[in-house]
């Protein structure tokens, strides 16, 4: 069996095996995997006598039956013995991924004295005094919650809290990773609105940021709208937000390189959740004017019934021709593909009938909307969501910055200037000399794209012109904040 899903690093394995020590063995190895469709990424030789050579091959698989299937077939090789099969994603996942450490030593009773009591008293009524200085004295200054119910967890759906701490957890490693920012996870029990409104607000006190995640719409909008009113620290919807800041900044140079303009192109969106909501009043923000919505009523359009408060305003403020037919027909014509919704929507054949020099923006994870391979047989450009494909729309692109900048210049509320901001800033990152079909964004691991999203974000806070090299300007000026004496 050959699979036709991409494999991912997501389901990558480590086989265990003995095999016959003659010179064509270990080639059989990977010919075999091969064949099976996976991708050997690494082959090591654990042990060795005058007989048989134990080795350790790693590889790439679609899914879990791919990988099973992967080890089937090694198995029915003559002169190999597969002794032990490792997930490798679920060894890096052993015990969690985060821990708390401490930024101070205590070494002995003086530095016990001052870190905790008698000495830690003095500075307990300094922040009752001036409860302000909480931000100064405290873990507050760079903190974020990672907020989630587990409802609308990545593509999984509604897996509920304890099963939604993974994801959450990776999302603070990633906090920390990218912008020197502290995050925690915090998983609630509950999906009533109230109580999740409630519990955010009676925890925010310890926090300089709240991030939601994976909570479902439409309630996610409300929980972000009454905690945004309650809290005079940003609250930001990464679903929301984070994919489409990504989206603008990926398309403002995808438009780049193709010579097209954002108020002229037609835009056909996949998914009225969260994100593609945000993306679509982020796009109309910029100026993009045509835009068609679909999601699994169907395209919506004036007239459509029982939709909910969020999908009605779009049906009333997109699709200005009232088009009502299927997803492949909306894109007839269409300039801009974007997919936030579910994979295999579309073929080849349906992006074929886009405009010339489409833009296909296809983002469900882990398939997207079409098979990229078989859209960049038709579109000029396309981008997905996937790490093992170019053009990845991350939006781990946007998020370590935007909170960056937000808790460096102590911003009280995220607003929809510093998501363009934040857009232009990542998008700027690439440079005109730079800018192809295969390079509309820049990679994850770019070292300049953090600070240049937090110097963005602190232009917006402070009401000052944005940097003209804002990749330059230092990540965090925290130590620049002035000491205060008691």
């Amino acid at each position: 069996m050959v699979t036709t899903r991409l494999p991912s690093a997501g389901f990558s394995i480590t086989i265990r095996i003995a095999v016959t020590a003659d010179a064509s063995s270990i080639g059989r190895l990977t010919t075999c995997v091969g064949e099976a469709g996976a991708i050997v990424t690494a082959l090591d030789v654990v042990d060795s006598d005058p007989t048989h050579v134990l080795v350790d091959l790693t590889c790439d698989t679609a899914d879990a039956a791919h990988a099973d299937q992967v080890v089937k077939q090694l198995e029915q090789q003559d002169g190999v013995d597969v002794r032990k099969v490792s997930d490798r994603t679920f060894l890096l996942h052993l015990g969690g991924k985060i821990e708390v450490s401490s930024k101070v030593a205590l070494r002995n009773r003086d530095e016990l004295s001052r870190a905790y009591t008698p000495g830690v008293a003095r500075v307990c009524m300094a922040i009752a005094e001036n409860p302000a200085d909480a931000r100064r004295l405290t873990i507050k200054r760079n903190t974020v919650a990672v907020v989630s119910d587990g409802s609308a967890v990545l593509g999984l759906g509604n897996i509920g809290p304890a099963a939604a701490m993974p994801v959450m957890e990776g999302k603070a490693a990633l906090f920390k990773r990218f912008g020197g920012v502290d995050a925690w996870p915090v998983v609630l029990d509950t999906q009533d609105t109230d109580e999740i409104v409630a519990i955010v607000k009676a925890i925010a006190p310890a926090y300089g940021g709240i991030n939601l995640e994976d909570i479902a719409a439409p309630r996610c909008f409300e929980i972000e709208a009454r905690l945004k009113e309650m809290l005079d620290i940003p609250v930001f919807h990464d679903d929301q937000h984070g994919t489409a800041i990504c989206v603008l900044a990926a398309l403002t140079n995808a438009l780049r390189v193709v010579g097209k303009r954002m108020q002229d192109v037609k835009v056909v969106v996949s998914g009225a959740g969260a994100a593609g909501t945000a993306i679509m009043k982020l796009l109309m923000r910029q100026g993009v004017a045509d835009i068609i919505a679909y999601d699994r009523k169907g395209v919506l359009h004036r007239g459509m019934p029982d939709l909910n408060e969020s999908m009605q305003w779009l049906a009333e403020n997109t699709n200005k021709e009232n088009y009502a037919g299927d997803l492949p027909g909306a894109i007839v014509g269409a300039d801009v593909f974007i997919g936030v919704s579910a994979p295999n929507l579309l073929t080849g054949d349906d992006i074929a009938k886009m405009a010339q020099k489409s833009i296909v923006f296809a983002m469900a994870n882990p398939d997207p909307e079409v098979d990229p391979r078989e859209a960049r047989k038709h579109a000029a450009i396309v981008a997905t969501g996937r790490s093992d494909q170019p053009n990845q729309i991350n939006n781990v692109l946007a998020f370590p910055g935007v909170f960056r900048g937000m808790l460096d210049a102590a911003a009280e509320e995220f607003t929809e200037e510093m998501a363009l901001a934040a857009a232009r800033a990542i998008a700027d990152v690439v440079g005109e000399d730079k800018l192809n079909p295969t390079v509309i964004i820049p990679s994850v691991f770019d070292p300049k794209v953090t600070p240049a999203v937090a110097a963005a974000i602190r232009a917006v806070v402070r009401g000052v012109p944005a940097p003209s090299n804002p990749a330059a300007v230092p990540e965090s000026e925290l130590d620049k904040a002035p000491e205060t004496t008691f």
